[in-house]
């Protein structure tokens, strides 16, 4: 037998309970923004279209743009389409563009922990290194945005093998680490008591789509478009939830928004047979299943 994580059984889609989102719908989308800072000086961060070695200032300037331009850009079509986003955030943003963080707030965006920075990654912490981490980033959330935040994603998607136990312990209410491997929510076995996971994208994903497959623009945005009209049907016969992440500094340049703002729109004429929301009420609505309607870890 190969080594195997233990934490949820294998389960194939056509084998589930079927159950409808709100106001009998049965496609789910939601869309999440990150919003990432780095240290200046250090060698980390993937660069755009070379290797980042040794580390460079453009790569750090790259990502500032986001934070200076590209967001605020993304704000004002988010407005534009009266949509509230999933804001994936590194707590070093609180202080290095406040400004930034106040806007999202203000829209009423939810806020989603995202580390310190995606400088530093949980898979080489110890066990005391990353509890506190985690500590810490929850608290400061808290402080800042008023309340705790629900949800987690680990910097660039690397969790530890204890991650999921110490979220768990945090009392997180879910997790999108693990949500990779589904179109569905489904629960994750935790040392002390199971803790939720939710859909989030790797092919949707802009940043490996731009950065690693070297996508362009029209190319991003037309999967964007195919991949939801597919859900769309898919979701005729099992609940789905489509999920596209954004970087601010990649969407939010003026070439690649004028692209997304026309995918966007497309996918958004589509209000009426899909709930648009959040993973944070994705993770409640799930939750108020019946449990004969929620995949279980074992």
């Amino acid at each position: 037998m190969l080594p195997s994580h233990n934490r949820f059984k294998y389960s194939a889609i056509k084998q589930r309970p079927v159950f409808n989102w709100p106001e009998e719908k049965r496609l789910a989308l939601y869309i999440a923004v990150n919003i990432e800072h780095f240290p200046y000086g250090v060698q980390c961060g993937v660069d755009l279209d070379r290797q980042t070695q040794p580390w460079s200032q453009r790569s750090w300037l790259w990502r500032e743009y986001g934070n200076r331009i590209g967001e605020w850009r993304l704000i004002e079509l988010f407005d534009e389409l009266n949509l509230n986003v999933g804001v994936i955030v590194n707590t070093e943003n609180y202080e290095h563009c406040p400004e930034l963080i106040q806007a999202h707030r203000d829209r009423g965006d939810e806020m989603i922990a995202h580390g310190r920075s995606n400088a530093e990654k949980q898979i080489e912490m110890d066990e005391a290194t990353e509890r506190k981490m985690i500590q810490e980033v929850t608290s400061l959330m808290e402080k800042a945005d008023g309340k705790r935040p629900q949800g987690w994603l680990s910097p660039y998607l690397t969790p530890s093998l204890i991650t999921t136990d110490l979220l768990a312990q945090a009392n997180y209410n879910y997790v999108l680490d693990w949500g990779i491997c589904d179109e569905q929510p489904f629960w994750v076995s935790a040392q002390d008591k199971p803790i939720l996971a939710v859909p989030y994208p790797i092919e949707l994903n802009d940043q490996p789509a731009i950065a690693y497959r070297h996508n362009s623009a029209d190319e991003y945005c037309d999967n964007m478009v195919a991949n939801f009209e597919e859900m769309l049907r898919r979701s005729a016969t099992a609940p789905l939830v489509c999920a596209i992440s954004l970087h601010s500094f990649i969407m939010g340049q003026p070439f690649r928004l004028a692209k997304l703002r026309k995918a966007l729109q497309h996918v958004l004429s589509y209000r009426d047979q899909t709930w648009v929301t959040l993973p944070g009420e994705v993770a409640n609505y799930y939750r108020s299943l019946p449990t004969d309607k929620q995949l279980h870890a074992k």
